[in-house]
């Protein structure tokens, strides 16, 4: 269950303030006191804000935070305003409107001392979760999001330390002392020690294994794949008929190419950034290892890349090396032949087409799901 992070007022009768010469009385200002939930809890950026160096938009901005990443809450502010660390350990304040962000769940680094923020607020640090064995070769990230950047990949066998968890990543530090951040899904890494028995969703896990399975998990990437793939799927569906437009602008919803439409229902279904173009939306199924090369393969909601338009006879694209052809587009599979994209201003922008036995069909390259 997702909480909304909410703000009581408290306003003092009057506050005391010495003036030359005597005392005198005026009425105190109004303060802001985050419930106690929400402190040292992990909230989800459900718009994007700026993270700045203080309280107020007058402190200048670190960096914008995207939807979809997430930041652990350590304080609050006079006037409101949420201290937080985000995934790649800046700390600093973002906007208290509940339009931007929603706790996702608690902060699971243990505490072992603490020390007072600006905020008059107690931070806690964190002790290890535990060892990590890598299962599958997995991504070492620079922050707790696909959108930050790759350090490299860690293999098969190694073994990393836990330090803390965020959402559905682990921050960790591998054999070679890097501190990093890792998906905590059970298909990469398997967790043994204090924090084995880790899970941030709503439902209770009485087993000795971290439980990343069919249990809701309000961290960035939704582990139920049905109910994931029909939330793209209806997110997609809500922008039928907006106009097309080629490099559209990824900071409105006005017009839409293929890839920045595919981004834009991933993001909204399930704050996962998939990538600003088709070529990296590719790139990104296939780092998951969902690539399938035949469209038999495909299932509902996994996305289909295709090649440049050559004609409309599979003979057009006879001799062309499939593995080697660039991506020059992008839609989503809804099965029974279908797929929900836009490619033109003359096809009216968003829409359902059936591609079964035209052109699409021949320049298909291959697809796969981009959810974890």
């Amino acid at each position: 269950m997702n909480y909304s992070i909410k703000y009581k007022v408290t306003t003092a009768a009057l506050a005391i303030s010495i003036a030359v010469g005597g005392l005198s009385l005026a009425p105190a200002p109004t303060t802001y006191a985050a419930e106690v939930s929400a402190i040292n809890q992990v909230a989800e950026v459900t718009w994007g804000v700026n993270l700045r160096t203080g309280p107020s938009t007058a402190n200048k901005a670190i960096r914008m935070i995207s939807k979809g990443e997430q930041v652990t809450v350590i304080g609050v502010a006079a006037n409101g305003w949420l201290q937080v660390t985000d995934g790649k350990g800046n700390t600093g304040y973002i906007s208290n409107g509940s339009k931007y962000t929603e706790v996702v769940g608690n902060s699971t680094s243990a505490p072992s001392s603490s020390s007072s923020n600006s905020a008059g607020n107690t931070v806690s640090a964190s002790s290890n979760l535990g060892k990590g064995t890598i299962v599958r070769s997995v991504s070492f990230r620079e922050g707790a999001g696909t959108s930050y950047p790759r350090m490299r990949y860690i293999k098969k066998g190694e073994q990393v330390t836990v330090i803390s968890k965020t959402g559905s990543w682990y921050k960790v530090t591998d054999a070679n002392g890097v501190t990093g951040y890792v998906s905590s899904s059970s298909k990469y890494i398997s967790v043994n020690g204090t924090g084995s028995n880790i899970n941030t969703g709503s439902s209770s896990n009485t087993g000795s294994s971290n439980n990343t399975g069919s249990s809701s998990n309000s961290g960035s990437t939704v582990t139920n794949s049905n109910a994931a793939v029909e939330k793209v799927i209806a997110a997609g569906m809500k922008y039928l008929g907006t106009p097309y437009e080629y490099g559209s602008n990824r900071n409105t919803t006005t017009t839409f190419d293929c890839s920045d439409f595919v981004r834009q229902a991933f993001m909204d279904a399930l704050g996962i950034n998939v990538g600003g173009d088709s070529r990296k939306q590719g790139a990104y199924v296939k780092e998951l290892g969902n690539a399938k090369t035949s469209i038999s393969q495909l299932e509902r909601g996994d996305l289909m890349f295709f090649m440049s338009y050559k004609g409309t006879s599979k003979s057009s694209y006879s001799g062309i090396n499939k593995s080697t052809a660039r991506i020059t587009h992008v839609g989503i599979y809804l099965g029974d032949g279908k797929i929900l994209h836009t490619y033109s201003k003359e096809s009216g922008g968003v829409k359902v087409d059936t591609f079964t036995g035209k052109h699409w069909e021949h320049r298909f390259l291959y697809g796969g799901s981009a959810i974890k």
